[in-house]
Formats: C-alpha cells, sequence, structure tokens
C-alpha cells in the first residue's frame, strides 16, 4: 500500500502555509487561485475522458448501467451525479447507481472503517448483480481506497468495464481499473482535505462522464435536454420552454403538444417538427435509437 505521506493530495501547499493568518478576502483568493488549476489539470486527460464516455455510452446501448463506487466525499459526489441523471435526462434510477462505502447513512454521516473494507466493496456490487454489461467506476481522491480497489478488481473479474477518477497518478486505485483517469491539481489549500480541489475535479470529471453518454445515447437534441422528466412546477415550465425553442412555436401549441404526447418534451419536438402524431412520432424515435434530429428527417 502506498504511503499516505507520498500522495500529491497528503502535501503541503507552499503557498498556504500561512493559512491561518489569512483575512476573509485572503482565503477566498488563494482558493479561487488554486481551484483554477482544476480545470487545467483535468484538460490534461480530455481524450481519455472521451474515450470513457464512449464506452459508458455503449453499454447504455446494450442495457447496461453506469456504477460509481466510492468512499466519503467520493462515494458522495458519484451518488450525487447518479441521483441527479434521473430527472434530468428521463432515465429510470436502476441505469445509473451511486455505491457508497458504509450504505445510504453515510451520505450524511461518516461510516467508520467502511472505506477500508474490501469485501464491502465487492458485497456492494453483487448486491446489485453486477454484470459484463455494466461500468463501474471507481472514485478516490486518494487512489488507495481497499473498498474501491476491490471492487474494480471484482467488476474486472465479472467481465464488466472498470473506470478510475482519482487525484493522485499512478495510483493503486487507478492499476486496478481498465481505464485510469488520473490528474494532478497539486496540493489542497487545507492539507489532506480532498473535498476541496480534489472533490471539484472528481465532480467535472463526473459530469463529463454522465452528460457526455447521455448526450450519445439521444437524451439531448442540439443543446436542450428533451428527456427531462417534469417533477415539480420548474421543470413543468422548463418542459414547455425547451419544447418552444426547438420547435420555435408559441407557448400555447407548446402545451398542447406536451399534452398530446403525455407530457414527454423529445415526443412533443418529435411532432412538431415532423407534423405527425404521437404515435408516429414515437416509432420514429425507436427507429432512430432515440434521437431527435435523426428522428425527424
Amino acid at each position: 500500500m502506498v504511503k499516505i505521506d507520498n500522495l500529491t493530495t497528503e502535501k503541503r501547499n507552499e503557498k498556504t502555509l500561512h493559512l491561518d493568518e489569512m483575512n476573509g478576502v485572503e482565503l477566498a483568493q488563494i482558493m479561487n487561485e488554486e481551484d483554477a488549476k482544476v480545470s487545467q489539470a483535468v484538460g490534461e486527460i480530455v481524450p481519455m475522458i472521451g474515450e470513457a464516455i464512449e464506452i459508458i455510452a455503449a453499454a447504455f446501448k446494450k442495457g447496461g448501467r453506469l456504477i460509481y463506487t466510492g468512499a466519503g466525499t467520493s462515494g458522495r459526489l458519484g451518488v450525487l451525479d447518479a441521483v441527479e441523471c434521473v430527472p434530468t435526462f428521463g432515465v429510470a434510477p436502476e441505469q445509473v447507481v451511486g455505491l457508497i462505502a458504509g450504505g445510504e447513512k453515510a451520505f450524511v454521516l461518516a461510516v467508520e472503517g467502511a472505506e477500508d473494507s474490501e469485501q464491502l466493496g465487492i458485497d456492494d456490487l453483487k448486491k446489485i448483480n453486477l454484470n459484463a454489461d455494466d461500468v463501474v467506476v471507481g472514485i478516490a481522491a486518494s487512489g488507495r481506497t481497499p473498498y474501491v480497489i476491490a471492487g474494480l478488481e471484482y467488476a474486472n473479474e465479472i467481465g464488466a468495464a472498470t473506470i478510475a477518477v482519482t487525484c493522485n497518478k499512478n495510483s493503486l486505485v487507478g492499476k486496478a481499473s481498465k481505464l485510469p483517469l488520473e490528474i494532478d491539481a497539486g496540493p489542497e489549500v487545507l492539507t489532506g482535505s480532498t473535498r476541496l480541489k480534489s472533490g471539484t475535479a472528481q465532480k467535472m470529471i463526473l459530469n463529463m462522464l454522465s452528460t457526455g453518454a447521455m448526450v450519445r445515447t439521444g437524451k439531448a437534441y442540439k443543446n436542450l435536454m428533451v428527456d427531462v422528466l417534469q417533477t415539480n412546477i420548474k421543470l413543468v415550465e422548463r418542459a414547455k420552454n425547451i419544447v418552444m425553442e426547438a420547435t420555435g412555436v408559441e407557448r400555447a401549441v407548446a402545451e398542447k403538444a406536451l399534452l398530446a404526447s403525455n407530457n414527454h418534451p423529445k415526443l412533443a419536438i418529435v411532432m412538431l417538427l415532423a407534423d405527425c402524431s404521437a404515435a408516429d412520432a414515437k416509432i420514429r424515435l425507436e427507429k432512430a435509437e432515440g434521437f431527435v434530429s435523426k428522428a425527424i428527417i
């Protein structure tokens, strides 16, 4: 096991040795300066992130799932991304799954020792019946979390695709995956607090993975989220605006189309752009594998 002292995420930041003497403006300034390094670090592995997007999209097309696994902040970020995919892209909760060491209760309260359990990392994947069509993304800022490493190794044995998201290069988590996405944004402002730059980097990468894969499977038309679920007043209005933006119709026409489509923005858009019924729009979308741009030709 790699000594924690040797990890970039555990080293002291030379620019913040006097952090405790800074005032509010100085604290905000140095944190902003350090955060700026995150995007640059993530940018260095964009080609590999793109490869990961294609892997996940291919899994979705054959009925596979995207499964995040992590502990602490890393696990919470995975759960957060998974949960947000449901209303944003209209997918079933089972399509994107977030596993956190210690279970759901660990999302709000740390479960001592859970991240150090290799067996727990395997058992959690077994409970959701991991299979070869799935993609497992192991998230660990340190890149050495036993829960994550064991989960990735088990996923490899099953034949699932494996991806690692870490903030230390040449990590054990990275080596346990088939595609390591490893970045180095430098030491944290507050030594060892990986919910800061490391957490931001992980959130950026997870955003890219899930959003990219969803777009690659027809969950967007141009840059509009056409499969959004209307679960509150804001989203009901957003759905109307999306239909209006996509088709150029007035609000009343958009509302009528949404009603006829059983409140499915994508269906309503195809109905309006292809001048067809809801039934015909559904057939068009099925033939186009969910892509509006292909369904309206």
